[in-house]
């Protein structure tokens, strides 16, 4: 469905008159920022909504939240939001806030609280599983928080720490956020025995494509949230017969891990409640008495 719009004077008599035209686009709520009573404005030459908001750009100030599908802590998270990230706000209600993440475009609610003013100018990214944030710069100093790997801070070189205004981390646990991971395979492995979370993309935990976008991430590559996301739109396919080499993503029903090498698949799931490697035929044969094909589809990431 096209817009046309019309937007006469105010005057007495004038109304505001809008020509639609075309057929009806139906758009992935996941990545588009559609509810019954608001759109994002950039979507307005989509379709039509009540109402229309300009995205704010806020970064998130909490070690790490989730996004949640309703405003509500006790709905369904959908992903997670990591400090220094950002998140495009559209709309507040109750203390939620309704938006987008600008990593992946995923819509929904975090708490307001969890935002400050602005993108973050960022100057490093915790490369580490797990990055501890101290006092002061000094090993020995207490520690205020724990950071997770993909992190975004700011702040000033001081000896072996960068020194932010939450505290100091060791420049062994970053990267400046310039530069990546060589081999986004490595920071995949990194998170072995993570607990397994539905919506986790590392801070206490993280799901099968959460582990995937991360650890692309850490290689500076952009990719979407959910596994039917990613089948249809990272790398390109792997023939059948062809072998598998270490950083193919093999996609199951619901599902997705990343071969470490030609036999042995990495991934966080629900059956082991962790992230481990096992070997494929593994997993294969867990699916196969409820699933006719257990594996949708073999992809090639090509750095």
């Amino acid at each position: 469905m096209n817009a046309d719009h019309d937007f006469p004077d105010r005057g007495a008599g004038n109304r505001i008159c809008f020509r639609l035209n075309g057929r009806s686009i139906l758009l992935d709520k996941r990545v588009n920022a559609v509810r019954g009573d608001l759109a994002d404005v950039s979507l307005a030459g989509l379709l039509f909504a009540p109402h229309y908001a300009k995205a704010q750009p806020m970064h998130c100030v909490a070690e790490a939240v989730f996004v949640r599908e309703s405003p509500s802590a006790d709905a369904t998270a959908t992903t997670q939001l990591l400090r220094g990230e950002t998140f495009h706000l559209l709309d507040v209600t109750g203390g939620w806030a309704w938006g987008f993440c600008d990593h992946d475009g995923y819509v929904g609610y975090i708490e307001r609280d969890a935002l400050d003013g602005g993108m973050l100018a960022a100057t490093h990214h915790v490369s580490a599983r797990i990055a501890p944030v101290f006092a002061t710069p000094d090993i020995k100093a207490p520690i205020t928080a724990m950071l997770s790997a993909g992190t975004r801070i700011a702040g000033d070189v001081s000896g072996d720490f960068v020194v932010t205004d939450k505290g100091a981390v060791h420049l062994r646990h970053l990267m400046p956020i310039d530069v990546h991971e060589a081999d986004w395979v490595d920071a995949a492995e990194r998170q072995l025995g993570q607990p397994y979370i539905w919506g986790g993309r590392g801070h206490g935990g993280v799901d099968c494509s959460g582990l995937v976008q991360i650890a692309l991430g850490q290689a500076g590559i952009r990719v979407p949230r959910d596994t039917d996301l990613q089948r249809n739109g990272i790398g390109t396919p792997i023939a059948d017969g062809e072998p598998l080499h270490r950083g193919d993503l093999v996609f199951f029903p619901g599902h997705v891990g990343i071969m470490v090498d030609g036999s042995r698949l990495l991934h966080a799931n629900a059956y082991w409640m962790s992230t481990v490697i096992e070997p494929l035929s593994d997993a294969i044969d867990r699916l196969k008495p409820d699933h006719e094909q257990p594996v949708l589809a073999r992809r090639r990431i090509l750095l």
